[in-house]
C-alpha cells in the first residue's frame, strides 16, 4: 500500500443523528469524496424554518482537495442542496441520468446551470476519482436510478448504501442487485456505511407492485372527483396511479410545480412511456367529475403546496367537496403530523372523504429497508464494520444492535465526528464544526445565527418599537408611540401607560447621556424591556427608533 494513502475517514456533516440533510465526506490521502448534499424543512421544533440544510464550511475551506460530489439519488433530502451549496464546493458533479435530469432544472433557476459540471453516469458505472474508484449499485428505492456507492481506495473499501430497499417488484427499474453485492462481499469490505431509516421496524418494507394492485382496486370504486396526493419523487407510484386512473376510466390532471418537474425529467430520462401525456390544472374543469383523477403535490401538509391551497378554498383552479375523495399514497415524516392534520382538517370540513395508508392497506410502502432487509443485506456484504447513519439516534441504536446481532461491530457516530477507518482499528479520534444554514427566500442564514435568533424571539414573545423625538439636550418632543403588533392592540389603553413610564425614565437620566445618540437608545431599549416584562411577562425583541430635532 502507498504509504501517502494509507489513511481512510469518514466525516458526516449532515444526515446522521437526523433525518434529512445528508452530507457526507470521505477522506484518504489528503484528498476529500462528498457524498450527496440535501436539504431538510424545520417542522414544529422549528416554525420559523422552511427549509435548512447542512453548513458546508468545513469542506469549503478544503475545496481544493475536494475531488468531487457524487450524488447517490434524486431526492430532496440528497439533492436538493446542491443549487444553494455549490459555490461553496465549486467541485464536479456525479449522477445518474435521472438524477441530473432533476439537478439541471434545479441549477437552472438559480441561473447555475451554465457553471456547474455535471458528469452523467450510467446506473451501474465504474468512474475514478483518485484515490478513489467508485462504482454503482442498483438498488431499488421510491425513486428511479437510486445506487449505493462502492469506494474503493488503497486503504480499504467502503460501501456507502445510500437509501435502498429489497423489493422484488419495484416496476420502475430493476430490483436490488443483490449478486453484486454478494461480489463485493466476496472481495471484502472494511465497512458499509447504511441507511438506518426503518431499523424499528420488523418484516419487510413492502413492494411497489403491491401497491398498484391497491390502488387500481381502491380507485375504481370511487365516485366523484378524486385526488392522489404522494411523493412527487416516486415515478412507481405516479405511474401506478396514471394505470389506476386509466383503469377506472378517469383521466389525469397534474396539480403541483414539483409534479410537473418530475413528469418532464421522467419522460426526458425515458420513464412513463406508457402513460400518456396528464392534462393540466386549466383542463381539469372540463373534465366530468367521476372522469378525473387529481395527482396533487401536498403529501406532507406544506402550507404552500397545491393540496394546502386546495383544502383551504385557496386554489385558483381546483376544487374539492362533498361527495369527493383524497387518497393519501404516503406516510407522515416524523415532525408533519400537526401540518398534515391542519389539511386533513380542512379537506373533511369541506365534506371531502379521506383514505390514508392507517385505514387502507397497501396504499403506500416505504422506499427504506425493514428489519428483514437490513438483516439481509449483511450477511450478502459481511462488512468488517457497521456505521448506522441517515436517522434520528433511536433509528441509529436499534440498527448498530442489529448489526451486533450478526456478528458486525457497530460504530456509532453523530454529525462533525470524524471517523478513522484505516490504519489501525476504526475509531472516532477528532471532530469537524457543523452547523445548520436557513434558506430565507434566496438567502442562506446561519440557523443559529443573529437574524434568525431574533425572529425565534419574535415568534414567541413578540416586538415592540419605541419611536421617540428628542431636542439637542434629550429633552422629548412630542409623545413617544409603541408599536407591539401581537403584543397589544392598537388602541390598547396600556401602552399610554407605558408611554407615561418611559417619559419619566428619559427625563430622569442624566443630560449627559441624553445628549449621546446611542446611550439615549440604550437606555430607552432598557427601559422598555423593564416595563413590557413586568406588565406581559415576556422580552420581546424591542427597538427604539430616535430622531434628533
Amino acid at each position: 500500500m502507498n504509504a501517502a494513502y494509507s489513511d481512510l475517514a469518514f466525516l458526516p456533516l449532515g444526515g446522521t443523528g437526523e433525518i434529512g440533510m445528508n452530507l457526507n465526506l470521505y477522506r484518504c490521502g489528503g484528498k476529500w469524496l462528498a457524498v450527496d448534499c440535501g436539504i431538510g424543512f424545520g417542522g414544529a421544533a422549528l416554525p420559523e424554518v422552511d427549509v435548512m440544510m447542512p453548513d458546508p464550511g468545513f469542506i469549503a475551506e478544503r475545496r481544493d482537495k475536494l475531488v468531487g460530489l457524487v450524488i447517490t439519488h434524486a431526492h430532496e433530502d440528497h439533492i436538493g442542496a446542491v443549487a444553494w451549496l455549490w459555490r461553496q464546493l465549486r467541485c464536479p458533479v456525479y449522477a445518474t441520468p435521472f438524477a441530473a435530469a432533476i439537478l439541471r432544472r434545479k441549477l437552472s433557476e438559480v441561473q447555475l446551470l451554465g457553471e456547474v459540471k455535471i458528469h452523467v453516469i450510467a446506473p451501474g458505472g465504474s468512474f475514478d476519482l483518485l484515490p478513489f474508484r467508485l462504482q454503482f449499485l442498483r438498488v431499488a428505492h421510491s425513486i428511479p436510478e437510486a445506487q449505493a456507492l462502492v469506494i474503493r481506495t488503497p486503504a480499504g473499501t467502503v460501501l456507502h448504501t445510500g437509501d435502498w430497499k429489497l423489493d422484488p417488484h419495484p416496476l420502475v427499474g430493476p430490483p436490488s442487485d443483490e449478486a453484486a453485492f454478494k461480489a463485493l462481499g466476496d472481495e471484502g469490505v472494511l465497512a458499509m456505511v447504511c441507511d438506518s431509516t426503518n431499523a424499528m421496524v420488523e418484516g419487510h418494507s413492502g413492494s411497489e407492485g403491491d401497491v398498484r394492485r391497491a390502488l387500481s382496486a381502491l380507485i375504481r370504486g370511487l365516485e366523484g372527483r378524486v385526488a392522489v396526493t404522494c411523493f412527487a419523487s416516486n415515478v412507481a407510484r405516479v405511474e401506478s396511479v396514471a394505470l389506476a386512473a386509466r383503469d377506472a376510466g378517469r383521466s389525469v390532471a397534474l396539480v403541483g410545480r414539483s409534479l410537473r418537474n418530475l413528469d418532464a425529467a421522467a419522460r426526458e430520462c425515458g420513464y412513463l412511456k406508457g402513460v400518456p401525456p396528464f392534462a393540466s390544472e386549466d383542463d381539469a374543469n372540463d373534465i366530468p367529475d367521476d372522469n378525473l383523477l387529481i395527482l396533487v403535490t401536498g403529501s406532507q401538509g406544506e402550507p404552500r403546496s397545491a393540496l394546502a391551497r386546495i383544502a383551504s378554498d385557496q386554489h385558483p383552479r381546483i376544487e374539492l367537496g362533498e361527495g369527493d375523495t383524497v387518497v393519501f399514497s404516503s406516510r407522515v415524516i416524523p415532525g408533519n403530523e400537526r401540518a398534515i392534520g391542519a389539511v386533513q382538517d380542512n379537506l373533511v370540513r369541506r365534506g371531502v372523504k379521506l383514505m390514508t395508508d392507517a385505514d387502507h392497506a397497501m396504499i403506500h410502502v416505504s422506499g427504506h429497508p425493514a428489519r428483514d432487509e437490513l438483516r439481509k443485506l449483511y450477511k450478502l456484504v459481511r462488512p468488517r464494520f457497521s456505521v448506522p447513519v441517515h436517522g434520528e439516534w433511536r433509528h441509529l441504536s436499534a440498527h448498530a444492535a442489529l448489526a451486533q446481532e450478526a456478528g458486525i461491530t457497530s460504530i456509532m457516530m453523530e454529525d462533525g465526528d470524524i471517523l478513522s477507518l484505516a490504519p489501525g482499528v476504526p475509531a472516532i479520534v477528532d471532530s469537524a464544526p457543523v452547523g445548520r444554514l436557513v434558506l430565507d427566500g434566496n438567502r442562506l442564514m446561519p440557523l443559529q445565527g443573529g437574524v434568525m435568533g431574533a425572529r425565534r424571539r419574535m415568534l414567541f414573545n413578540g416586538v415592540a418599537i419605541l419611536s421617540l423625538a428628542v431636542d439637542e439636550a434629550g429633552r422629548l418632543r412630542g409623545v413617544p408611540r409603541i408599536s407591539a403588533p401581537g403584543l397589544f392592540d392598537a388602541d390598547d389603553p396600556e401602552t399610554g401607560r407605558i408611554v407615561h413610564e418611559l417619559s419619566e425614565s428619559i427625563a430622569d437620566l442624566p443630560a449627559s447621556l441624553r445628549r449621546d445618540d446611542a446611550a439615549l437608545s440604550e437606555a430607552a431599549k432598557a427601559a422598555l424591556r423593564r416595563a413590557l416584562g413586568k406588565r406581559l411577562q415576556k422580552r420581546p425583541l424591542v427597538d427604539v427608533h430616535l430622531l434628533r430635532v
